[in-house]
């Protein structure tokens, strides 16, 4: 007798009695968890804000921290009213968007094409890959003095800077994830006669599609930490601008809103990635 036959078979209608009895009966088929639902995922992300806020409100009413150190949230909310009265606060907004996403579109375009080149060619991972580690050590900062050497202070220094912040993320999870591909799936595709494109486009990219998404993920959220840095290269607008300025007059509650703001932005940008994944996870996987 194999060892398949020595299997104990258990009757389906036995098996649910078992596991519901153990309390791990399996939902239905095409029913969702509660923690699943839209709505109760939106409710519980926002938990946490809301006890950040009350909290926050609670400190600075009771006065347990000063106002010049902690503004109240009325206070933040008021700059951020009278900023916009004045049409500021929306130029700020627009200007930082605008370089974020051109940053973010030039590094992560660049980053998937060298990921390519690195992940898919023995040669390539050689002759690029000891480089770029070196290079990606480098801090955001060390490059502000050599951009605005090379490219004054215009936006062309700014958005190569962001561009410089995108790359990475994109460059090291496309990589990394093109040269794991499982060896049989290409196998496979060679054995149908895919070659070169063809058989990238068949096999390896559906297989890294996920990696390819987390990594634009990673890269928009690193171009937002690059923006500050970027907005130090002699600018006078944007969010990163608003907040050294406020800084050098001491204006806490336009340093908590251009935070805020930030903060704000770069959830917004990471959701519509997100519905981007869904999108792409349905086609190519």
């Amino acid at each position: 007798m194999t060892d398949l036959d020595q299997r104990v078979i258990v009757p389906a209608d036995s098996r649910d009695a078992l596991e519901s009895a153990a309390g791990r009966r399996r939902p239905a088929a095409g029913v969702r968890r509660w923690g699943d639902r839209p709505l109760v995922r939106i409710l519980g992300g926002l938990l946490l804000p809301a006890a950040i806020l009350l909290t926050w409100q609670i400190v600075t009413a009771s006065g347990l921290v000063e106002p010049y150190r902690l503004p109240a949230p009325a206070a933040v909310f008021e700059a951020g009213v009278e900023l916009a009265e004045s049409g500021q606060l929306w130029t700020h907004i627009a200007i930082s968007v605008q370089r974020v996403l051109l940053g973010f579109a030039i590094g992560s375009v660049i980053g998937l094409a060298v990921a390519g080149l690195v992940g898919l060619s023995r040669l390539g991972d050689m002759l690029l890959s000891p480089t770029l580690a070196a290079v990606r050590a480098v801090p955001s900062l060390a490059w502000v003095p050599l951009l605005i050497l090379w490219m004054q202070i215009g936006e062309e220094s700014k958005v190569t800077l962001i561009a410089i912040g995108a790359f990475f993320p994109v460059y090291t999870t496309v990589a990394s994830a093109l040269r794991h591909v499982d060896p049989q799936l290409v196998e496979a595709g060679r054995s149908f006669s895919l070659r070169g494109w063809s058989l990238f486009r068949t096999v390896q990219l559906p297989a890294v599609v996920p990696s390819v998404v987390a990594g634009l993920r990673l890269a928009l959220a690193q171009a937002w930490l690059f923006l500050v840095a970027a907005e130090l290269i002699a600018s006078s607008m944007g969010l990163g601008f608003l907040l050294t300025d406020s800084q050098s007059t001491g204006r806490v509650d336009r340093i908590l809103l251009s935070i805020v703001l930030l903060a704000l932005l770069g959830t917004i940008t990471n959701g519509v990635l997100a519905l981007l994944e869904k999108f792409l996870l349905r086609r190519w996987t």
